[in-house]
């Protein structure tokens, strides 16, 4: 077993444990407004495990992963609305739709590097939104489209989003521990040279995309279905500034750190929640320090703290 896969185990082994921990939360925890702010707190920490598979693992930087969360949650909010489907139906036609939209996302933009990529996904994610705003017949623009809960029980919401989480972190680590996770991370690596050892770099970037977009689509249904609204404002840039920054504070690169990101970005914004959208400097100060001073983010400092040797073995074949 090479370090990389050995790494990639410990960290879903240490997903796991807290999943497990937050599995635990509502028998402690009967209040039904906290419940619902980890609710959201998982809704970020989906998109955010989505957009590090692209970045992260493949080295795309996109900067649409909310537009396909409004995607995914317009795919099932018109089922339910338009033809009277349940979320059954509403969830999977979601994944489908969101994945064949970044299978033609990448088709696009996988010739594209550094700004030219970040540019381009981010006019892609606005044209997306207005689109949406404007097609009043279909989608009720900016009054937003009622979409039927999963439950109405608070808790049993709460076991529906952590299940939804669960499931995409052990197919992403799966996905890692395949041929197809050492292809993108060789992309990553050095797209020159796995082009060079037979690796089809455009096949395999769109593939990322592809699944990125459908875990960002499964998750936005997932979140409509427990908030009954879908709405433009899930597409906006400063929701894609949260993801990021949940990626990056939690350990980019990492399977399990935005798994934690998404934690700390929503109760970090729940905390300043007074301050309205001034906050966002606060988490672009942060994203400043982690960048400058603690590449490997929170999860990097707690294995240094606890591993310290290991860390260092793990820094030293990521880079």
């Amino acid at each position: 077993m090479n370090a990389s896969h050995v790494r990639t185990r410990r960290e879903f082994i240490a997903s796991l444990v807290f999943l497990a921990g937050v599995a635990l939360v509502p028998v402690f925890l009967g209040s039904n407004f906290w419940l619902g702010i980890i609710i959201v707190a998982m809704y970020y920490s989906l998109l955010a495990i989505a957009w590090n598979l692209l970045a992260g693992y493949t080295g795309q930087f996109s900067l649409a992963p909310t537009a396909f969360a409004m995607v995914g949650a317009y795919a099932t909010g018109m089922t339910s609305y338009h033809f009277g489907l349940s979320p059954a139906v509403g969830v999977p036609a979601a994944i489908v739709v969101s994945a064949l939209l970044g299978m033609a996302l990448g088709r696009v933009v996988v010739p594209l590097r550094g700004p030219y990529l970040a540019l381009t996904t981010i006019a892609f994610a606005e044209i997306l939104r207005h689109v949406v705003r404007n097609a009043h017949e279909y989608t009720r623009g900016d009054f937003g489209l009622p979409v039927p809960l999963i439950t109405e029980d608070r808790v049993g919401a709460y076991y529906v989003m952590l299940a939804a989480l669960v499931a995409a972190q052990v197919g992403l680590y799966v996905l890692l521990r395949s041929k197809v996770g050492l292809y993108l991370q060789a992309i990553r690596d050095d797209e020159t040279a796995a082009a060079g050892r037979g690796i089809n770099v455009i096949f395999w970037k769109t593939i990322a995309f592809t699944v990125s977009g459908a875990i960002c689509g499964f998750a936005g249904a997932m979140y409509v279905h427990f908030s009954g609204l879908a709405s433009p404002n899930l597409g906006q840039i400063f929701e894609t500034g949260l993801v990021l920054a949940a990626a990056v504070l939690g350990g980019i690169g990492t399977l399990i750190g935005p798994l934690l990101g998404g934690f700390i970005v929503q109760f970090a914004a729940e905390g300043f929640r007074e301050v309205g959208l001034q906050h966002m400097l606060f988490f672009a100060a942060m994203v400043i320090v982690v960048v400058r001073f603690f590449r490997q983010g929170l999860w990097g400092l707690v294995e240094r703290a606890m591993r310290p040797g290991a860390a260092r073995r793990s820094q030293e074949v990521g880079s």
